[in-house]
């Protein structure tokens, strides 16, 4: 790849100093720091020196997103062949399906490449969409200001499409980015100055202003005459007695959902991961959780003979929705959560504690991994101000009895 290398060297020039592209730097400088690693070293012993830099913890968390872009590939295309085969059609519509046929396909829900297939003809669609558009704004930003494009919108880029669901119309894919990139962070500022997560804060524009397509009451399932109720949605409704689907079912992710949200397994790799590289904090995973299965706990003690919800055990919460996946990755964004250690318990356990009341206390919207998050999001500063002023004030006596 030496050519390549001398190639960009070449080309240096041109976007340096009095260069006639100066002004599209910021796109050389992505294109080469993305290829090669940067040619310049810090140097002098003011300066501390790390192995882990934005470049390295991004593509950490991408990693850790392996097990579950895997699993919505293969159970977007199992959903949809399950359903359409339960109706008894035996081909997929539009273009994916002249796709899917034309390589030799048929609907074929036992067939796990054929479910793979057909699942990434509905996720690499979302997933281009929302890097392209996402990455538009993020290059005209960075070139206004005359930075570097930051390395960011690689987790962005992957987390929000795995929170969609795959029928999702791609005009919305681009509106909903274009909020988040724009709205939820650019405008404070960049990657590191945002307090809400951005793609949090994209699902939540579509939430409401494209309720149809995003309620998350509707079962999301790529198959065209088929309707129903996700799993939150039918216990909000009847009861997890209802339910047509095992606790492992849920649990293994073989239920309908957000492309990348069903599986809490895979979910669970991605966490190991990240707390064995330190990426993730696992205080913030662990007081969630703790929460959400205290509160969980305590509505089922309540108890309620007109909501269904308040009968829906801990165990059912922790599978269902985007419980899970929200706990890993989008709660311990390391930008938009608490930062200190005793303040990540806290932030954690607010966050458990709004899931359980926007899902049980409100049956009107089941889900409420999403704005919980958000929530928390929120008050991590206020959060982090009291603790560090606690710290400050201990301090302040320890070294008065001095």
């Amino acid at each position: 790849m030496q050519f390549l290398r001398d190639f960009l060297d070449a080309q240096h020039k041109h976007f340096v100093g009095d260069g006639k592209l100066k002004k599209l730097y910021p796109l050389y400088e992505a294109a080469d720091t993305f290829l090669y690693t940067p040619g310049e070293n810090t140097k002098g012993s003011v300066h501390i020196r790390d192995g882990i830099d934005l470049k390295r913890t991004m593509i950490t968390v991408a990693m850790a997103l392996g097990p579950c872009i895997m699993m919505a590939l293969y159970n977007t295309g199992f959903q949809a062949q399950t359903a359409l085969a339960g109706m008894g059609v035996a081909e997929v519509a539009g273009w994916r399906g002249s796709l899917f046929h034309a390589l030799g396909f048929g609907v074929d829900a036992g067939n796990i490449l054929s479910c793979f297939l057909l699942g990434a003809l509905y996720f690499l669609p979302v997933f281009l969409v929302t890097n392209l558009v996402g990455g538009f704004w993020e290059a005209i930003f960075a070139s206004v200001r005359g930075h570097e494009i930051n390395e960011g919108f690689l987790v962005t880029g992957i987390l929000f499409p795995l929170i969609l669901p795959p029928t999702i119309p791609l005009w919305q894919v681009a509106v909903g980015i274009s909020f988040g990139v724009v709205i939820g962070k650019e405008i404070f500022g960049g990657t590191g100055k945002n307090f809400l997560n951005p793609a949090l804060t994209a699902r939540a524009f579509l939430f409401f202003a494209y309720p149809a397509e995003i309620s998350g009451d509707a079962v999301w399932i790529a198959a065209d005459g088929f309707t129903g109720a996700t799993l939150l949605g039918q216990a909000a409704l009847e009861g997890v007695g209802s339910f047509n689907y095992t606790w492992m079912q849920a649990f293994l992710g073989l239920i309908p959902g957000s492309m990348g949200e069903t599986s809490a397994l895979a979910c669970l790799f991605g966490a190991g991961y990240l707390i064995l590289t330190g990426i993730g904090s696992w205080r913030i995973m662990l007081s969630m959780t703790l929460s959400t299965v205290f509160f969980a706990f305590v509505m089922n003690m309540v108890g309620s003979d007109t909501n269904p919800m308040f009968a829906v055990t801990p165990a059912w919460h922790l599978v269902l929705g985007g419980f899970a996946f929200g706990t890993v990755f989008m709660a311990t964004d390391p930008v938009s959560a608490s930062m200190t250690q005793l303040g990540q318990y806290f932030y954690g356990a607010l966050i458990g504690l709004m899931v359980i009341l926007v899902r049980v206390v409100n049956p009107a919207f089941p889900e409420g991994v999403m704005l919980a998050i958000l929530f928390g999001n929120v008050f991590a500063p206020l959060i982090d101000y009291f603790v560090m002023n606690a710290n400050i004030a201990r301090r302040k006596l320890r070294y008065a009895k001095r």
